[in-house]
């Protein structure tokens, strides 16, 4: 897990607050206190795992005396069938757990397992697939961890990180030139600058004014090579817009280096994996 631990802890306690609120019902009264159990984390389906270390941690977080047994790490290809791993401890820390920690878990696989299909449209070019600010509001270091673990890259984590000026920065400013250069002489020398374009003539703008990085929004796949020529090397070329995994090599090919897909944490369907209880 790369992730520190109090934000993950900070994540955890968040969830199941929402979760179990101050009592779980069926589990306080329907249980002892001494009952305990060992329950497994099953694959439904075949992929890319993510987040064991994290949903493991959900019932650590509870009861420090849970002891898990991770036989997958993140990474690692699942199929249906395979024993994730282990936890054992009081069976009422196990039940109180269960939903947050197959939450997590599902979740970040599901987009670890869906990045890692845009990512294999990639090979044997020269691009790589992101992900982008489309992300749930408090999960966004693990939804882009989570894109890492499968094969894909960050793009930047928030405003802060690198300055990217887009259409309505552009139309509210009232000039692509302008606004490079007013944001230019304000900004320190570590921050890149990237800018939106619609077309060539907007593309041409943008390297007259050395932008670091160019994305062509909404392009045509022919338009892309073209601009691609165009740009000849003088700055980074991001594809952007209506970009699917049945046009994702097409993309791709065109000679961009980056292909940001929103998709791949806006609309992403959790990874199917269950808990079960030995009995």
């Amino acid at each position: 897990m790369n992730l520190p631990v109090f934000y993950i802890d900070d994540l955890i306690k968040r969830a199941l607050e929402e979760d179990i609120n101050y009592i779980d019902l069926a589990t306080d009264y329907l249980l002892e206190d001494d009952d305990v159990s060992t329950a497994r984390f099953v694959a439904k389906a075949s992929g890319i795992l993510c987040g064991i270390d994290i949903a493991v941690r959900v019932f650590s977080f509870i009861d420090s005396d849970v002891k898990s047994d991770i036989k997958i790490h993140d990474g690692e290809c699942v199929e249906k069938g395979d024993v994730i791993a282990t936890v054992t401890g009081r069976t009422k820390t196990i039940l109180k757990g269960e939903r947050t920690s197959l939450n997590i878990l599902q979740h970040m696989s599901g987009i670890a397992s869906e990045t890692a299909k845009y990512a294999e449209c990639c090979k044997g070019t020269n691009a790589h697939v992101t992900d982008t600010r489309k992300t749930l509001p408090g999960l966004r270091s693990i939804e882009k961890y989570a894109v890492v673990v499968g094969g894909g890259k960050n793009h930047r984590y928030n405003l802060s990180d690198a300055a990217m000026l887009k259409d309505n920065h552009i139309d509210a400013y009232g000039s692509l030139t302008n606004a490079v250069n007013a944001l230019r002489s304000k900004v320190g020398h570590m921050v890149k600058i990237e800018v939106e374009v619609r077309n060539e003539e907007e593309l041409r703008e943008a390297l007259a004014c050395k932008a670091d990085v160019i994305m062509l929004d909404n392009m045509t796949a022919e338009q892309m090579k073209k601009c691609v020529q165009i740009a000849d090397g003088n700055a980074v070329l991001e594809a952007s817009g209506n970009v699917t995994l049945a046009n994702m090599a097409e993309v791709a090919a065109t000679g961009v280096d980056i292909v940001s897909v929103g998709a791949l944490t806006h609309s992403v369907k959790a990874f199917d994996i269950s808990l079960k209880i030995e009995k």
